[in-house]
């Protein structure tokens, strides 16, 4: 594909302002144009369940970028006029208000959208993915007394610990051995458990929810599949979220837990995905992955860029992510399954500042520190064989 002369990202995500970004320093001097489901510019999501949920931030710190410099970008921002309809074959996009926005390439970065339980229209029950979100909860959680999370994910684990810093009465609620076990395997999850046990969370492992309970439109409890019920003033559902890909349900692309996409990014011809919502082809693993994290909305972002722009290089990231949940700050490089050998390297567990190495098969594929950042990324040069793509035998 040779450049083309103007690109549309859909999404105001930091996936999508990356791609813009890493267009322009890439040499980029084409049309973009960049169509936002928000009101907002585009802000940064971590921080939106630790220093803005927690109040140490006012909601302006989030954001990614002053507008002089989403100026300086040479962008065309069109925000609060969500995407409505892509037809890939000309690479036209339909928004909410009736625009329609044309351009040889196409960046869908329209990222997730939560998913929720029955009884979501009772008072007091929130999810957290956008910035309003944030400051919703917030407001909620100065005067909550109990406050039920439903979920022992990343997401949830977070919000437990920075309510429970609010000083409100928290349950953790999950189906997870321990919170972020699918994520971290059970011994550092185990772990994890114990902390948030010691800073007066209450945890409700391997246990299902039945129903939210509401009296005159607001939330009262959460009824759990053993018959508990847990009392709350607010709940907080963070059981996952699904890729934003309705809107382009009729599109033809093939959509499949995210917008399925080759080696490449490439969903069709000039059409390409990044950030949450795309699916692609990982050629070091050789299988299909999505990653919900904030590096690599920016890693991915920069592929795609660099492919845009005439690169044509696989994408084959070592995925890194990293939790702050009270005084632990957790970093991950690779991908740790739960049935992986665990190996501490360096430091102490019993010390909670530490490196531990997962292996499957004998073959290294992550290491994780805890309160360790500088010593794990030393060693995350010993996970990057597992994921680089195969060189090309000599013909």
């Amino acid at each position: 594909m040779s450049e083309p002369s103007s690109v549309l990202v859909v999404g105001a995500s930091a996936a999508g302002l990356a791609t813009v970004e890493s267009l322009r320093r890439g040499g980029y001097r084409g049309t973009v144009t960049v169509v936002g489901e928000e009101e907002h510019a585009p802000y940064d999501r971590p921080p939106l369940s630790k220093q803005v949920l927690s109040g140490n931030w006012e909601s302006d710190r989030s954001r990614l970028r002053t507008e002089s410099a989403l100026v300086e970008t040479g962008a065309e921002f069109v925000l609060a006029d969500p995407a409505v309809r892509l037809d890939p074959a000309d690479r036209t996009v339909h928004t909410a208000s009736g625009r329609t926005l044309r351009a040889e390439a196409v960046v869908l970065a329209t990222g997730l959208r939560p998913k929720r339980l029955p009884g979501r229209d009772a008072a007091g029950v929130h999810v957290l993915r956008t910035l309003d979100d944030s400051l919703r909860l917030r407001a909620e959680l100065s005067r909550a007394r109990n406050v039920v999370v439903v979920g022992d994910g990343v997401l949830g684990s977070e919000i437990a610990a920075t309510a429970r810093d609010m000083e409100s009465d928290v349950t953790l609620v999950g189906p997870q051995a321990a919170p972020m076990a699918d994520q971290l395997g059970p011994r550092v999850a185990g772990m994890l458990g114990e902390l948030h046990a010691e800073r007066g969370v209450r945890l409700r492992s391997r246990a299902g929810v039945e129903a939210l309970q509401a009296d005159h439109g607001r939330v009262t409890g959460v009824r759990l599949e053993t018959g508990e019920t847990l009392p709350a003033d607010a709940v907080v559902v963070a059981i996952g979220a699904a890729p934003a890909t309705d809107w382009l349900a009729d599109s033809g692309l093939r959509l499949d837990d995210g917008v399925v996409c080759d080696s490449r990014c490439r969903a069709a011809a000039g059409v390409y995905a990044v950030g949450d919502v795309a699916r692609w082809h990982h050629e070091g693993l050789d299988q299909s992955m999505r990653l919900e994290n904030r590096t690599n909305a920016t890693e991915q972002a920069r592929a795609v860029a660099a492919n845009l722009l005439g690169a044509d290089r696989p994408y084959a990231p070592v995925p890194h992510f990293w939790t702050d949940q009270f005084d632990a700050k957790i970093q991950v490089h690779g991908v740790p399954h739960p049935e992986s050998e665990v190996t501490v390297v360096e430091g102490d567990p019993a010390e909670r500042r530490f490196v531990a190495r997962y292996a499957r098969r004998g073959a290294p594929v992550a290491v994780l520190g805890w309160n360790r950042p500088k010593q794990v990324r030393a060693r995350r040069q010993e996970v990057v064989e597992t994921f680089s793509v195969p060189a090309l035998e000599p013909s």
